[in-house]
């Protein structure tokens, strides 16, 4: 697909061999091919070296997966021609489901003759299939035309030489017709109801949709055939390969659902800017932005919606593209909040040849709720209750001011380090409900979450400043911990110290919570002191009642 994009774009002539190539490690391998580039002999996933030898005027390009992810949206929008439900079947194909609508187009072999007579006028070439499954019809539109021949790995002895294979096929009772697996098979593309086993008996295994490590495997024990694959005992297969096969198998016969899902309508929001000339410096880069940020904006409000991720692509000369994105910690429709996260993303940007077009676009947005302030006057302090200030203040029949609205600067900041360092890297604390130390307060992203107003802690005890793992505490040597101690021990070993206490707090209580499995808190409830050493140390120890853990002291905090 990404070939003939390309070809669609440069207007090259369907001659013309032209090959999309990646980068896997330190070589160049061929993604994607042109007719032309296939009848040459070439195929993907070529090293880019071996096809240059058999084809010196390959015409080569880079591989684009954002720009041929677009393109396939496209397409995507164009099938809704034949079907309202068009899914996405990445990378190169789409899922239509015909339910209902074969019929309007004169039954399905004159919708398939359509499909092909409006992809050759739009030089698209097509592989289709129908079938009752998604996965029966990808399996036909791939290989119906295609054998299941032989993966050359040294394994099998019919991949040995001639004489070695005739005899393996005397050996198995075969006739040497049946030897000759590189004929190809043919059959139509159009499985009739019900037929799903018998179309895909003949296929090799690849048309499952499976991994290519499981594929090599099964090549290496021979099963290269659906047929041959589906005859196995489950048991022993799923135990080898996991269950990845039983599901593909069971959703190809119509054993297990397989629902598509139509693609999503394209963000409403977005601004689009053609240029007369190409541009490449950063001031012309804002200068478009500038262009294009109130218009979106403008959208955003007349919807009631705030952006929260937006998104700037930029078309370059050479037919390719490239997009920078930020993201906000609140939504918002206000160009100047917007524009400096841009501007900090500008220097990430490539123009190369020069950048032709600009497209700016808010794909997730959510409902802006606007929040009322209060009175400028109030917010000075300006006159009391009874002056006339204070009244205009607060209205006339108002019995309190309005709130205050909630400061907007902290989540700008927010979104300015969450452009260098990213949003989930942001976090904030908020308070828990649950009397478990670790638990009282929960480390949330924020960029997703409002600060508490007030904290309130479960208990009226002082909890530590800094949370640790416990830690064994131990006794001088001769003392033995008691079942259900009275209080903190007088002298104890931690950290390879001897402390004495001089003063300790009053014992509490703590239970784990019946539905909150921690091995931490598998050794029962226990029971806190906030211990004060003669060296100044502050610490909280508990003494475990034991539960399926042994009983003993430990040491949970310090206090600053």
């Amino acid at each position: 697909m990404g070939a003939e994009r390309l070809l669609r774009l440069e207007r090259a002539r369907s001659t013309t061999a032209i090959a999309v190539i990646r980068e896997t490690g330190n070589t160049q391998i061929i993604d994607s091919l042109s007719e032309a580039a296939s009848a040459a002999g070439l195929s993907p996933g070529q090293p880019l070296r071996d096809a240059r030898a058999l084809c010196p005027d390959l015409v080569t390009r880079p591989s684009d997966p954002k720009a041929e992810a677009a393109f396939l949206r496209h397409l995507a929008r164009w099938a809704g021609r034949y079907s309202p439900w068009v899914a996405l079947a990445p990378p190169d194909g789409l899922a239509i489901d015909l339910s209902g609508c074969a019929h309007l187009f004169g039954g399905e072999e004159a919708l398939l003759r359509q499909v092909r007579a409006d992809c050759a006028e739009v030089s698209l070439s097509v592989c289709a299939g129908i079938a009752d499954t998604h996965g029966t019809a990808w399996a036909v539109a791939r290989f119906h035309a295609r054998s299941a021949g032989p993966l050359r790995n040294g394994d099998a002895i019919d991949q040995e030489a001639r004489a070695t294979r005739s005899r393996a096929a005397r050996r198995r009772g075969r006739g040497t017709g049946e030897m000759n697996e590189s004929a190809p098979r043919g059959g139509s593309p159009i499985v009739p109801p019900g037929g799903m086993r018998a179309a895909l008996a003949a296929l090799p295994v690849a048309a499952l949709r499976l991994p290519d490590p499981i594929l090599e495997q099964l090549a290496r024990l021979g099963l290269r055939r659906i047929e041959d694959l589906a005859g196995q005992p489950r048991g022993a297969v799923a135990r080898r390969f996991g269950p990845e096969i039983g599901l593909r198998l069971d959703q190809a016969f119509g054993l297990a659902p397989e629902p598509l899902s139509p693609i999503a309508p394209d963000a409403p929001f977005s601004a689009r800017l053609s240029l007369p000339d190409p541009i490449g410096l950063e001031a012309d880069i804002l200068a478009g932005i500038d262009r294009l940020l109130p218009a979106l904006c403008d959208r955003l409000a007349d919807r009631g919606r705030g952006a929260r991720r937006i998104v700037l692509r930029l078309f370059r000369c050479d037919h390719t593209s490239g997009q920078v994105e930020v993201r906000l910690a609140r939504p918002s429709d206000e160009p100047i909040r917007i524009r400096p996260l841009l501007a900090m993303r500008l220097s990430d940007i490539d123009a190369g040849p020069g950048i032709d077009a600009m497209r700016l676009e808010a794909p997730e947005t959510e409902v802006l709720r606007k929040e009322q302030g209060r009175h400028p006057v109030a917010a000075q302090g300006g006159g009391t209750a009874d002056s006339p200030a204070g009244m205009a203040a607060r209205g006339p029949t108002a019995p309190d001011p309005l709130p205050a609205k909630p400061d907007a600067e902290f989540p700008e900041l927010v979104s300015r380090i969450g452009v260098r360092v990213g949003l989930e890297e942001i976090t904030r604390v908020v308070p828990g409900d649950s009397y478990l130390p670790e638990r009282s307060g929960q480390i949330i992203a924020a960029a997703w979450a409002f600060p508490a107003e007030a904290w309130q802690p479960c208990t009226v005890h002082p909890r530590p400043l800094i949370l640790f793992p416990p830690e064994p505490v131990h006794l001088p040597a001769g003392r033995v911990a008691t079942h259900a101690p009275k209080a903190a021990p007088c002298e104890f070993r931690w950290r390879g110290r001897t402390l004495v206490a001089k003063d300790q707090s009053q014992s509490e209580r703590i239970c784990p919570e019946w539905w909150w499995d921690h091995p931490d808190w598998r050794s029962g409830f226990r029971d806190y002191w906030r211990v004060e050493a003669e060296t100044g140390d502050s610490i909280w120890i508990y003494f475990a009642h034991g539960d399926t853990m042994s009983a003993g002291w430990f040491c949970h905090g310090i206090f600053g």
